[in-house]
């Protein structure tokens, strides 16, 4: 069970709290209560509850004060549930920067509107505790895998169907609904433009994560940060017929709305017309990026209408170099990347009265280096820390040379950067592809599954292999399978047929030719000969 822990100086809101809701219902026990922040800190140390409900206002320490503390110490986990006696704009706006998953106005508390918190909380927790199982098991991070999964998905960058769902399958996303469609959103922060990186930072998470909890208010959807200044969403609807412009109007004017109370920036979108299958979300993608084009402070969001197809035609269309950026980016190919971007910075240059789609294709292939790259965000700085708003310099240009000169900086800046950590990039995968192997060795493991899992392709993964391991990729499995295979035979003394099965094996009689070509010995020969090297230790 997970366990929870009340943290406020009132007794009766406590108690209130312990009895509103049938906690069994949620597989969730009350590990303890705490009077003041200090207390409560204690408590975390004792108990490791996932969640907390703490007042904003309490004695000693208080609940922000005691969610920084934790959050110092022990991470993401907790999460906090906070209670205000009333509605305080700056003490709720600091409590979003700490990720909190809720803010629930005491006088308001009731058993829905506590039960709606707690449902999100341990979404969210699951969601983190997969996060770990992913950094474990070897697999990339899984915000980062998470992001650069959509990312495929919106720019049609996925090299078949079957990739696409192995990709979801790993991800642990079901994508059964017959109608998606795709948003585009950008963040305005016009009375911030002193703020130094850090805060500028923290400002995007908490503006984004409020902006995520109120559009999964109204509809099911999949946020994807772009990067300090855009976002994605993609909404799954059961049938087509759910799709209800009103809906989604309300859905981002109350988020726009929230976002300019609480931090005072404002929320642009741009909404794409539904399609019946995941895999054609990048024609909805494209309309939102249109109908963005057209948002302006009378009317923040805007959705795509068929008068807007004939600008579609002339907007830029990154899956034209699709082979090429998907090439570059993942096999950290330098002459591939040189070569594709100077042909899109030749076709900037040769339409120069066509800025908006030389802006919106030089910010689609910002996202995709942000996303898909190694330390997207970090090299990016890197490459135009030259510039005192860095790349986000691309967002105050008028004219398609200043797009090209920052295309020029950017593909320079990125070439160097790829040539100079290549080995270093090309080990942390091979690292991370032998780990997955490591910790999914009892299922059947194929060169197709595990690159598209790290959505490389088969034929480049199995050269990097070669190269670094020198070992072919199945021959590295087989290895792998036969050195858990001696474990499972001599420490946990199964029978050859049933560590054969326990490792994916067609049959025992293939195990055992496997067994046999690795160590030199029949599964039977290695257990006996073993078996008598310990009795003569003994």
């Amino acid at each position: 069970m997970k366990k929870l822990l009340i943290a406020d100086d009132e007794p009766l809101v406590q108690i209130g709290i312990k009895s509103m809701l049938n906690w069994a219902d949620y597989d969730i026990e009350i590990c303890g209560t705490a009077v003041n922040g200090k207390n409560a800190l204690e408590m975390i140390a004792e108990y490791s509850p996932e969640i907390v409900i703490s007042d904003i206002r309490m004695p000693i320490m208080n609940g922000l004060e005691l969610a920084k503390a934790s959050r110092d110490t022990y991470g993401n986990i907790p999460l906090f549930i906070f209670l205000t006696s009333y509605e305080e704009f700056q003490l709720i706006k600091e409590a979003m920067s700490y990720e909190a998953v809720d803010y629930l106005i005491k006088l308001e508390l009731n058993a829905d509107s506590l039960s709606e918190a707690v449902k999100k909380a341990l979404s969210r927790l699951d969601t983190l505790q997969v996060s770990l199982e992913y950094r474990d098991s070897g697999r990339p991070l899984l915000q980062s895998y998470y992001e650069k999964f959509f990312m495929r998905l919106l720019h049609n960058l996925f090299d078949s169907e079957d990739q696409f769902l192995l990709q979801a399958r790993d991800l642990k996303l079901e994508f059964m609904e017959n109608c998606y469609f795709a948003a585009f959103c950008e963040i305005r922060e016009d009375g911030h433009k002193d703020m130094d990186y850090t805060k500028l930072m923290k400002l995007y998470n908490s503006t984004l994560q409020m902006a995520k909890e109120i559009i999964g208010k109204h509809l099911p959807a999949y946020v994807i940060s772009l990067d300090m200044k855009h976002f994605a969403v993609v909404f799954h609807l059961p049938e087509a017929e759910d799709f209800k412009e009103e809906i989604i109007s309300r859905c981002f004017s109350n988020a726009a709305e929230m976002v300019h109370n609480y931090f005072n920036v404002t929320l642009f979108t741009g909404v794409g017309t539904p399609v019946s299958h995941p895999m054609k979300l990048s024609e909805s993608y494209q309309e939102a990026r249109q109908a963005f084009s057209k948002a302006s402070e009378k009317e923040t969001a805007v959705i795509f209408t068929a008068s807007d197809m004939a600008f579609m035609r002339n907007a830029f269309n990154i899956t034209v170099f699709k082979n090429e950026i998907t090439k570059a980016f993942n096999e950290f190919d330098t002459d591939v990347l040189y070569r594709t971007l100077t042909e899109i910075i030749e076709l900037f240059e040769s339409h120069p009265m066509r800025f908006s789609q030389a802006a919106d294709g030089a910010c689609n292939i910002l996202y995709l280096a942000l996303s898909l790259l190694p330390d997207g965000e970090k090299n990016m700085a890197e490459i135009f820390s030259s510039y005192s708003d860095g790349y986000r310099s691309i967002y105050r240009f008028s004219n398609v040379e200043q797009i090209s000169e920052w295309m020029v900086i950017f593909r320079d800046g990125l070439c160097q950067i790829l040539k100079s950590k290549r080995k270093t990039y090309k080990a942390h995968v091979i690292t991370n592809v032998q780990k997955y192997i490591n910790n999914h060795i009892t299922e059947k493991l194929s060169l197709n599954e595990v690159a598209g899992i790290f959505g490389l392709s088969p034929n480049y993964l199995s050269i990097l292999f070669k190269k670094n391991c020198q070992l072919g990729f199945s021959e590295y499995i087989a290895q792998a399978k036969i050195n858990k295979a001696k474990s499972l035979l001599l420490e946990q003394d199964m029978k050859i047929y049933e560590a054969a099965d326990q490792l994916g094996f067609e049959s025992a009689f293939y195990f055992s030719k496997v067994f046999k070509k690795i160590t030199g010995l029949s599964p039977r020969e290695f257990i006996q000969q073993n078996t008598i090297s310990t009795c003569d230790e003994t």
